[in-house]
């Protein structure tokens, strides 16, 4: 039986008040200059659009450099469109959740189809883009266009949980529901882009998780987990689950030329689009070096011989920590073909960085090209 919703806290006009003027006021006087960011308050909507895209999950000075680049390279939405998919992804490496990239640009292909280059103005065909959601259409939407649309992100759940001292899990869908109510509730419809840059503004560099400066707050009067003295304790989430971890073992299959071979990720999988060097999980019972030899075999049709270890790389995902072990190979029998059909390509030290590749396997990368331009005895 479905839950019954969440209803909203009831908003004093005092509240009210500190949202509607004291948070503006306070966004006025402090907000921090970006690149996508202009004086006059005027919003380019592609600019707008991918800042918010690369925003998700990412911190500003983080996709700032990225913002940057990605403008140089694709200054229209029009450039975006037809630009290869892999040199979106090679621009895009190291910023990670690479879905986004793969959906925007398949997003950009699709305005300039089916809208003639201008990006929807509509919550109904701009929330039709691949890749868009609910945030995404409120804050291009309200910024770009002055919908009447609010935001609700990492940093407005926590504001929100704060000042009105929300005791529901916060990752719960029927607690973000109500908090997309509250949000709703309180904008500001007459300047709803100014609003939602604000509540966000305010949670990145004042209502931080850690140590939150609720002595500058410009809602510190009315903030109910201020008054309880517990800001910290709010927004109520569950605790976290353990990282599993996994060992991956792959192997950098070189040809006489000194070319290694790399093959693409279907588009549907996690990191997809993205190259890397063929291997797999490490099973039960097996070394790394086993194991590759066995992944080799079964993804590429080839027998390997399994020379020495040129790498060993650490990395955490947000879902899974992960042990890479590479190894250099050479083929015995058989001609390497991938059994998804994924394209495959032999790569010379020079051409490594031409296509994208997830964070774990740069050092990789690195090894490869170490090992192309200085062979070794096998």
């Amino acid at each position: 039986m479905a839950r019954e919703a969440l209803l909203p806290p009831p908003v004093s006009p005092e509240a009210r008040d500190a949202f509607h003027d004291a948070l503006p006021a306070w966004f006025d006087g402090n907000r921090r200059e970006m690149p996508w960011r202009t004086a006059d308050g005027q919003r380019d909507p592609y600019r707008v659009w991918l800042a918010e895209t690369m925003l998700q999950q990412t911190q500003v000075a983080t996709a700032t450099p990225y913002f940057e680049r990605f403008v140089v390279r694709y200054r229209t939405v029009e450039a975006l469109a037809a630009a290869p998919l892999d040199d979106v992804l090679v621009l895009w490496e190291g910023l990670g959740y690479y879905s986004r990239a793969r959906n925007l640009h398949r997003a950009a292909q699709a305005v300039v189809a089916e809208h003639g280059g201008r990006i929807p103005e509509t919550a109904a065909a701009f929330g039709a883009l691949p890749g868009v959601g609910p945030y995404t259409t409120a804050a291009v939407l309200s910024l770009a266009f002055g919908a009447p649309l609010a935001v609700l992100d990492g940093n407005v759940v926590r504001v929100l949980a704060r000042a009105f001292a929300v005791p529901a899990d916060s990752k719960a869908p029927r607690t973000r529901a109500m908090l997309q109510d509250l949000s709703t509730a309180l904008l500001d419809a007459g300047r709803p882009g100014r609003w939602n840059e604000a509540i966000m503004e305010l949670g990145a560099t004042v209502c931080t998780p850690k140590n939150p400066a609720c002595a500058v707050c410009p809602l510190n009067g009315v903030c109910q987990a201020l008054a309880l003295g517990m800001p910290e304790a709010f927004p109520v989430v569950p605790p976290r689950k353990a990282v599993p971890r996994a060992v991956v073992s792959v192997g950098l299959v070189m040809d006489d030329a000194g070319r290694v071979l790399m093959q693409r990720r279907p588009e549907d999988v996690m990191l997809g689009g993205l190259w890397e060097f063929p291997g797999g999980k490490v099973e039960p019972g097996e070394t790394p070096a086993e194991a590759c030899a066995r992944e080799l075999h079964e993804e590429l049709g080839i027998t390997v011989a399994v020379g020495r270890e040129v790498a060993v790389v650490g990395h955490t995902y947000s879902h899974l920590r992960v042990r890479l072990h590479a190894f250099r190979c050479r083929i015995t029998a058989g001609e390497p073909k991938t059994v998804t059909g994924e394209p495959m390509r032999w790569l010379g030290p020079d051409e490594l960085d031409s296509v994208a590749v997830p964070r774990a396997s740069r050092k990789v990368v690195e090894a490869a090209r170490e090992e192309a331009r200085a062979p070794r005895l096998f």
